[in-house]
């Protein structure tokens, strides 16, 4: 057990380097495993204007960069390894990655969700520049524009009523013939006038330009019942099917809702197992910003700094 730490915290993010600086700064030497690509959604992030401090705005990966230093400022040991099994019956706990093995007093899961996408090429060509799968984060690009949103249940139909606040006319793609979303939700959309549905139809294709400038000009659609297949135009294309939080591998050791998120216990980052806290994306399933991330961040530092002195030997 040469390798024990007071405090592993598993992912990076807003969620995860927050809670490094908060308890490098309580002299508890974290160590945080970031996976190979560190930083989560907002390394895909082009423009960010909604985080505090940044009148300007700021790149995803700037902020992510920003944060990092910070972290490593107070003493945080970041390593850039990839966590594959984890053993939480007591404390400490084993943590191994594909490289190594590490022991926690107590570990901090900040692992994130994912989005849930259509698996188009144009989705990983245009992300950032037309498509995103975050209403709240880049709606603000697309003020007085047309947009499209691909999806039918409760996410997709919030993410189209929130850009009506921008866009001048919001139309939503959905396989089905009727919305899997609430009744109050059908009816704010059915009664607002900026909002347009095509039925029992699919996303194809993703269009746009390359040169000078990537930009989104456009979706191939396919009608599910006559395979027919249009050309609809528009600058921007939200899909919103789904998050996938990234928790597989607590799996059996933490409890989870029925969708796969932590759940945590009322009014604390704690999960069921006592020196186990999250933070992030990962037990949000809400919010999902940056902001809130981050604030998760320092509850679930300060709940482990905490908990470590009550169980101090």
């Amino acid at each position: 057990m040469d390798q024990l730490y007071d405090i592993v915290i598993i992912g990076s993010g807003p969620a995860g380097y927050t809670a490094a600086i908060y308890a490098g700064r309580a002299n508890l030497r974290p160590l945080v495993l970031a996976g190979l690509q560190p930083g989560g959604q907002l390394m895909i992030t082009t423009d960010v204007e909604n985080y505090p401090g940044f009148p300007d705005g700021i790149l995803g990966p700037d902020l992510m960069d920003l944060f990092q230093k910070q972290a490593e400022r107070f003493g945080a040991d970041i390593r850039f390894e990839t966590v594959t099994s984890v053993n939480l019956g007591r404390s400490p706990f084993r943590i191994r990655t594909e490289d190594a093995e590490y022991w926690a007093k107590v570990v901090i899961v900040s692992t994130g969700a994912t989005a849930k996408w259509l698996g188009l090429e144009g989705e990983q060509v245009f992300g950032g520049f037309g498509v995103s799968a975050c209403a709240t984060c880049d709606g603000f690009f697309f003020r007085g524009k047309e947009v499209v949103v691909v999806g039918g249940g409760d996410t997709a139909l919030e993410e189209a009523n929130y850009l009506t606040r921008h866009c001048s006319k919001v139309t939503i793609i959905h396989r089905r013939d009727s919305f899997r979303a609430s009744k109050i939700m059908q009816e704010r959309i059915m009664a607002n006038p900026k909002i347009e549905v095509i039925w029992d139809t699919e996303v194809v294709e993703i269009l746009g330009d390359h040169d000078p400038h990537k930009r989104v000009h456009g979706v191939r659609l396919r009608n599910r019942v006559s395979g027919e297949e249009t050309v609809f135009p528009t600058t921007g294309v939200f899909v919103a099917i789904g998050h996938q939080p990234n928790s597989e591998i607590f799996k059996g050791a933490l409890e989870m809702n029925p969708l796969g998120y932590l759940v945590l216990q009322p009014g604390s980052t704690a999960t069921n197992i006592p020196g186990v806290f999250a933070a992030g994306d990962v037990a949000d399933h809400t919010y999902r910003q940056a902001i809130t991330a981050a604030g998760t961040g320092c509850m679930a530092a300060i709940d482990a700094e905490r908990f470590l002195e009550a169980h101090a030997p």
